[in-house]
């Protein structure tokens, strides 16, 4: 029982990043916000791998350039676009446009690694896509054709091309290093090459001037958003597998609204309201196949 309350409460602690970097990136410039949530993931990363895992699983020597670009995917640039897009669009918006992630992921790895796509997973794609489609447009589908769409869906665009970059690069990874030691050394890394250019954004000389809500929330970003969700999430694959566990990301987009709208005041909009209904529907018809699919290669082997 313990596992699911944990499962729901990353649901809900990742619905909570849009609102944490939201309020961010209305004062830390990208790249200062970028560094110091992966600062504080980091110190905390390195920690519960070690106490975990029992040591830290150094990846291996043709492994150095993949985990690289999963700091430099799913750390610099998916984090960049975040808080640049949440600098300008509603962080509901923002959420259930970043919940297309598997969608995407599907595709590609349909193309790249010749993973099936049956026609159920094929239908939930594209609610998924019509659902983000009139999230973005705000329910008025002849703005894409005008040019109207704004900086704001393209950087939160941004985040998903590269998530899927980071997902993808992983299924290498993750051949030898565990998801945790993963995403431990990436964050690393990602922290690093975000300090150089976070310092000349000013991220020394503007600390002293952020706001205890601006800490609170990038503590909330790195601690809760970051680590304590990819731990809890992990173990909950560990104890019910990827099927169960995968379940309740469905949850996120719904968290996020809700919260945008509890905390934030941001309205919800009939098609904010439908999109993302599609955009859950669709994504749990997705991944439902997708571990389907995984079991059953499983029981074949």
């Amino acid at each position: 029982m313990l596992i699911y309350l944990k499962l729901l409460l990353t649901a809900f602690f990742w619905g909570g990043t849009f609102i944490a970097g939201r309020i961010v990136a209305q004062d830390v410039g990208p790249f200062s916000a970028a560094f110091f949530r992966f600062m504080i993931a980091s110190v905390f990363l390195l920690f519960f791998t070690y106490k975990l895992e029992g040591k830290f699983g150094l990846p291996q020597k043709g492994q150095w350039i993949p985990v690289f670009l999963l700091g430099m995917t799913g750390v610099f640039s998916y984090n960049v676009f975040f808080f640049k897009g949440l600098k300008i669009i509603s962080a509901g918006r923002a959420a259930v446009i970043i919940a297309c992630n598997p969608i995407f992921i599907a595709l590609l790895s349909a193309y790249f690694f010749k993973e099936k796509l049956n026609l159920i997973k094929v239908f939930g794609i594209t609610v998924s896509v019509i659902g983000a489609t009139i999230v973005i447009t705000k329910g008025n589908l002849s703005s894409i054709l005008s040019g109207s769409l704004g900086w704001g869906e393209v950087f939160i665009f941004g985040c998903v091309i590269s998530w899927v970059a980071y997902s993808l690069i992983g299924k290498a990874v993750m051949a030898g290093l565990s998801p945790l030691a993963s995403v431990c050394y990436s964050a690393v890394i990602g922290a690093v090459f975000l300090f150089f250019p976070a310092y000349f954004e000013g991220a020394a000389h503007n600390l002293l001037y952020y706001s205890v809500p601006d800490w609170l929330s990038l503590f909330y970003l790195g601690f809760f958003g970051t680590v304590i969700g990819f731990v809890w999430y992990y173990e909950g694959i560990k104890e019910l597998g990827p099927t169960k566990a995968s379940l309740f990301i469905n949850f996120v987009p719904i968290s996020a609204v809700l919260l945008a709208f509890l905390i934030l005041k941001e309205p919800i909009t009939p098609s904010l309201l439908v999109g993302t209904i599609l955009v859950s529907s669709g994504v749990y018809l997705t991944n439902a196949t997708f571990n389907k699919n995984l079991i059953e290669r499983k029981r074949l082997n």
